[in-house]
This record gives structure tokens, sequence and C-alpha cells, in this order.
């Protein structure tokens, strides 16, 4: 079980022959560049490589009508000329004597990804195809695209596997209107896109990119637009509209797919989309997704025309779905002002479809936000700016900073015996322990840590494991903890870190632990506490809230709290504790550290007491290393009193964390589409 690259050189042969400055932009060298880039970084021989093999015309039809792809075949025999009068009876195509072979391999291409990741021959995987597809439609090619190749992965999908539940995110810069059409009444497709819209003003034109276009007839809710109606959208934005649309939606519809037309033109630098996203973000995005369907993610490359952003995109995407860590994400995480304009503009138009938003608990939006002052357009001109510190990896050629993956991915220190824990494979049982000196004169704090024998052996094998992560040997790891221990040992856990230079830690702390009376509310340290029924914040930086009982409430905590503030924080760790009475399920704490791994790049320590360790202990150890959680089970929406308690929480917190805001949606029905 891996990562799955399918692609084909024959995918190169399809060029412009004369000339247009609208078409010139999609060329060979779009595949060729990011192919280079996962050789140079030892990526695509980590990967399952597929040659493509052509889709059958069969197959074209699931979606494509036999007119059309008679049409697309008989350019092979065109000339020049004459296949320069067929592409202008098109938008913004072009023809070649190979675009019907090519466009046959990218759907193929796709289809083979699809086989590969429900037959359980891999875990994800990324076709990398061109010509693109998202825009083509049944009848017609446009914008570049020939054959629809996610819409054709869909059909065949649910023909094929039986599947009733189809996730597709369209993070290109450009609407897709051509998957939009073809799924505008299907409930079993929830079609999700952002793209540059701009009032309309910007290609393709269509009213039906607003986010007024909710669907058709059964499928009205399953068609999700976004429209960004400015450039410069940043990784703060992209971040605010997954945790405040796309995820909780997603969560709802319970996807058994996910698919991705992942388009990079979306990227900073791009000359299309003119947006401010970093690479590094696409690492975030995708792995917020492999949440979802148990991990099962096809992603086929879209658009993306700025060779080195396309390149640097394509390898953070693939690093994330081989399991690497997810590299820190530059920049202040602040969403402006625009972008929550059109995140709210969803919310109002989906709200009627969706329970998930039905319990949108959001803050006001304050009308002082806006873009912040001296975000740089050129291409990672933040990473250049930023003060470099001795041991920090150096970034590869084109400013791709790759962060190298530990020797050991997740270790646990249990005493438990391995057979008992049937861990994942590579998953390393820690035997080790600190100095007895050394356990000791940490625990000398905590008089009972220190009288008690097993107590004191439980501390060595965690301060082993923790300075195995702090320096790097290790990216994350479980450890348990004694009985009645689990507060005093994160104390020690604490101070051991900020001892070793740690600048901002995390510290979620679920059941009956309170925050160490003796640490400095300094801002290195951001407690957050789910327990009991009370809300409260005493600073920024110490929050109590109360722990949901409905998945919809526990889905709104994680996305619409926990994610905003750990992302606004950016620890350096994570420190995930269980204590008396914490009351996850064994699902919810898998959630939780699953998506927590992102924040800290994948550097996590999981304390939990030994009495619940050894289901507890194995889900964790699973998510930690990189597969899926487990499902939450059905979707029941938040009470009065859990939306009551995060809206308070969030109103205080919204000054400080502005990933926390998002406008409520404002009241009156959306103008239905002409």
């Amino acid at each position: 079980m891996g990562t799955a690259l399918v692609y084909h050189e024959d995918m190169t042969a399809t060029r412009l022959l004369w000339d247009d400055p609208e078409c010139e932009i999609e060329c060979p060298e779009r595949l060729t560049a990011a192919l280079d880039g996962l050789r140079q970084r030892g990526l695509q021989q980590r990967c399952l490589c597929l040659s493509a093999c052509e889709a059958s015309e069969e197959e074209l039809g699931l979606v494509h009508s036999p007119e059309y792809v008679a049409l697309v075949q008989r350019t092979q025999t065109l000339d020049k000329e004459e296949l320069q009068a067929l592409s202008k009876q098109f938008d913004a195509v072009y023809f070649h004597p190979s675009t019907f072979h090519c466009a046959r391999l990218a759907v193929g291409a796709a289809l083979q990804l699809v086989d590969a990741v429900l037959t359980g021959a891999v875990h994800n995987g990324l076709a990398l195809v061109r010509p693109p597809g998202h825009h083509s439609q049944k009848a017609a090619a446009n914008g570049f695209c020939v054959f629809n190749n996610v819409a054709i992965a869909a059909k065949h999908a649910k023909q094929k596997y039986g599947l009733q539940r189809i996730l597709i995110v369209d993070w290109d810069i450009h609407h897709g209107q051509g998957i939009q059409y073809i799924f505008d009444d299907d409930p079993s497709v929830l079609y999700f896109s952002w793209h540059r819209y701009e009032h309309g003003r910007f290609w393709p034109f269509l009213q039906e990119s607003d986010s007024c276009a909710v669907g058709q007839g059964q499928g009205q809710g399953f068609t999700v637009n976004l429209p960004w109606n400015q450039v410069g959208m940043g990784n703060a934005d992209y971040l605010a509209a997954f945790l405040h649309v796309l995820l909780p939606l997603a969560f709802e519809f319970d996807p058994e797919l996910v698919l991705v037309s992942a388009g990079f033109d979306s990227a900073i630098g791009d000359p299309e989309g003119q947006m401010q996203a970093t690479p590094e973000c696409f690492a975030h995005l995708i792995q917020l997704l492999q949440v979802l369907a148990g991990g099962r993610i096809c992603a086929v490359l879209e658009g993306g025309y700025h060779l080195e952003s396309l390149s640097q995109s394509v390898c953070m995407m693939v690093q994330t779905l081989l399991g690497d860590p997810t590299p820190p994400l530059l920049g202040l995480m602040v969403p402006c002002q625009s972008a929550l304009e059109s995140i709210q503009s969803v919310q109002t138009a989906q709200a009627p479809h969706w329970t998930s938003l039905q319990q949108n608990v959001a803050p006001v939006l304050s009308p002082s936000t806006h873009l912040p002052e001296g975000r740089s357009l050129s291409l990672l001109a933040e990473s250049s700016t930023c003060e470099v510190a001795e041991d920090t990896p150096s970034p590869l050629p084109g400013g791709l900073w790759l962060h190298p993956t530990p020797p050991v991915c997740t270790a646990v220190a249990l005493a438990v015996p391995d057979a008992a824990l049937a861990l994942p494979p590579r998953v390393l049982h820690q035997e080790g322990s600190a100095l007895r000196e050394e356990t000791e004169a940490w625990a000398r704090p905590h008089k009972s840590l220190v009288k008690d024998e097993k107590g004191l052996a439980a501390l060595g094998k965690i301060l082993c494991l923790l300075g195995r992560i702090l320096d790097g040997q290790v990216r994350s790891g479980i450890a348990a903890t004694a009985a009645c221990a689990t507060a005093a040992t994160l104390d020690v856990v604490i101070r051991r870190c900020l001892s070793h230079g740690a600048q901002r830690l995390l510290c979620v702390a679920l059941g009956q632990l309170d925050r160490p009376l003796d640490l400095a509310d300094d801002g290195r340290i951001l407690w957050l506490n789910i327990r009991g029924k009370e809300a409260a914040v005493g600073s920024m930086f110490h929050i109590s809230t109360p722990l949901p009982q409905t998945t919809g409430g526990f889905l709104s905590c994680i996305l619409g709290l926990v994610l905003p503030l750990a992302y606004g924080f950016q620890p350096d760790m994570v420190l995930m504790a269980l204590g008396p009475a914490y009351g996850l399920q064994n699902a919810q704490a898998a959630l939780l550290a699953a998506v927590l791994r992102g924040p800290a790049g994948g550097r996590i320590l999981a304390l939990v007491e030994e009495e619940s360790v050894l289901q507890l202990a194995k889900t964790l150890a699973q998510v930690l290393h990189g597969e899926a959680p487990p499902s939450l089970g059905p979707f029941l929406m938040a009470s009065p009193e859990e939306i009551q308690a995060l809206t308070c929480l969030k109103a205080q917190l919204e000054p400080r964390w502005k990933l926390l805001q998002v406008a409520a949606p404002p009241p009156g029905p959306c103008s239905p589409v002409a």
C-alpha cells in the first residue's frame, strides 16, 4: 500500500502549432517540469509508477457523446489549417494530430488510478496528465480540455465499483463548469470548486460559477461554488475555505472516494490565477482531505502554468500523499475581507441544504479585516525574507523547502507486548528509558511522581521518547502515563520541551487536566482544554471548551475552533494528553490526532493513561503513521448548548485568532440563478 503515480510520456506530444497567446501556456513542459521535480526530490522513486493506457471509446462514452468522440478522433488526420479552423469553433482550445491519443491517455490514467485505489493496490495517487479535463463538456472541448478526465473517473467509480458518494474537490483557479454541468442533478457526486470569479468578469464569465448555483433537482446542494472576487488569495484564505465550508460539508456527506481536480494555477506566481498561496499550502490541503473516505484520494492534474510553481506544488502534494510531514506554512493566518465575504456567500446559499452549515457558529465579520500589508506577489518571496536558523534544512533549487523525514516516523512507549498491540509496520515499540537521575530531576516538583516507582519508570520512557522527537530522530509518539499521573507528566513534558528551545507548544488536554499554575502566560504555550460543560477564556492562550456529545458539535469544535487556533498559532510541537474521564471515543481521538499532524509538521506526542491504552494506542499509532481515521458514524446536528458554547468562545477569541473569523450568513434567501 502506498502512492501511485500514473504517467505516459506520449502526453507531451500535443502542442500548439500556430500563434495563439491565449493557448500557448498549455505546453508539454508543464508535464516534464512536474516529473523532473518529482525525480530530483526522490519522490517518483517512492511511488508505484504506472504507465497510462488509452481509455476505450466506451469509457469516453460515460460522459461524452459518440459524435463528439468521433469529431476528436478525426483530428488525427487533419492538417495544420484544418486543425486551426476546428479549434476556433471552441473556446480557448487547440487541436494537434496527437490530441486524440493524448486525451485518451489522460482519461485512461485517471481510470487506472481509481482502479488502483479502489482495489486496495495503493492508498492514493496522482495522475500526471495533459490535456486537462474539468472544462470539457458532453459535446464540446473548452479551456484546453478535450475529455473530462475527472468526471469520467467518477462515472467509472460509480459504474464499476457501485460507489454512492463521491467528493470532487476542484482547486484549479478556473471554474470547472464541465464537471458542474455533468453532475448538476446528481446527488451521488458532491462537487466543490473555488475559482477566480471577480463578480463574473473572469473567464469563463458564467453566472453559474457564482455561489448561488447549487445544483438542480435532486442535485440541489451538491454543487458548491466558492467564487474569489479579487486576486491575491493566500494560504489563510484557502485554509479558511476548507475549514469553514468544504470540510463541514464533506464530513456530513461522508464520501467513499475523493477525486481532486488538482490545478496549480491557484498557486503563487501563476499568471492565470495571480494568487499567493505557496506550494506548501497544497500539502496541508491534501492532508486535510486524507481524513475523508478512508484516505482514498485520486488527484488528477488540471491547470498550472508557472513551471516552477507547478513543479513545487506537485512535489508538495505527492510528498504528503506519501506520508511525509507537512512543511510549515509561512505568513500571517489572516483571511482577507474579500475571502470572508465569499465564504459568507457560500454559507448563505448552501445552508438550506446542509445541517453542518445550519449550525454555523462563526462570529460576525469585523469590518477592519483586510489583506495584510506587505503580502508579496513574487514567487516564494516570503521564504526569502525569513531568517534561517543554523539547523534549518537548506532550500532545494527553486526555493522549495524539503524537510527531512526522521528515520522513525512513529514510536510508542507502552508497557504492552507488541503482539497485543498489533502495531502498523515500521512503528517502533521503544524499550529505552532516560537515566534515573535525569528522570528524578525532572519529576522533583511533583512529589507523587518521585514516590511512585511505577510512575517514575513510565516518565523515564516518556522522556526518552520525547528526546528523540525533539532531536528529530522520531516524528511522533504515543506514551502511557501511570494511573492518575497524566497531569504531572504533562507538566514535566512541557518544561522539558521549553528547556530544549521550543518556542510554541500547543497543548490539547482532554478530560480532567488543569493547566499547571506556574506556567508563564507568555505566548509560548497555547493551552486548549476540552472537557466538562463550561466554556472559558482565561487568556488568549488559555482556553477551555466543553466536549460536544454530537458528531456535528464535535466536528464544529475541531474544524471551527481547534484547527483555526492551531494553524494561527503555528506550533513547533503538539502535546495531546488524554487524562481522567477524557470522554472521547477512539474514532474522535483518532480524528483529532490526524488533523493536528498538519500544523506542527507531524510532531505530536500523545499521552494516554495506561488503563485505557490498548485499543486507543493502536488507533492513534495508525493515524499518526498516516492512515486515515475511522468514521465518526452518522452525522448528528450540534445541540443548541454546544452551538452557544462555541459561539461564545469564538466571539472572545476572534480578535487575536483571525482564522476563526468568518462572516455569519446574512438574512434573506440567495437569489436564484436566471
